[in-house]
């Protein structure tokens, strides 16, 4: 089967969102993904760098907005 990369990492920015939390970098989310999917959020610009010892990950504001831009389109309810 061929995978849609693009809506995969649409996927996984909207799922990556659910644990987001601040700190004093910002907002950040626990890094849990596939590595390949995660350097394709940084190359996109919606995450910081990912490689690093910290378990989680810093969004970006772009990554913020798109993240709940697509929660709404792959999970949200009608109504």
């Amino acid at each position: 089967m061929e995978i849609d990369q693009q809506k995969l990492d649409e996927c996984a920015l909207a799922i990556l969102s659910l644990t987001l939390h601040g700190d004093k970098y910002g907002l950040r989310a626990w890094k849990g993904l596939d590595w390949d999917v995660m350097d394709r959020l940084f190359e996109k610009g919606w995450i910081g760098d990912p490689k690093g010892k910290a378990k989680s990950v810093v969004f970006t504001d772009e990554g913020v907005e798109r993240a709940n831009e697509f929660l709404q389109v792959h999970f949200g309810r009608p109504g």
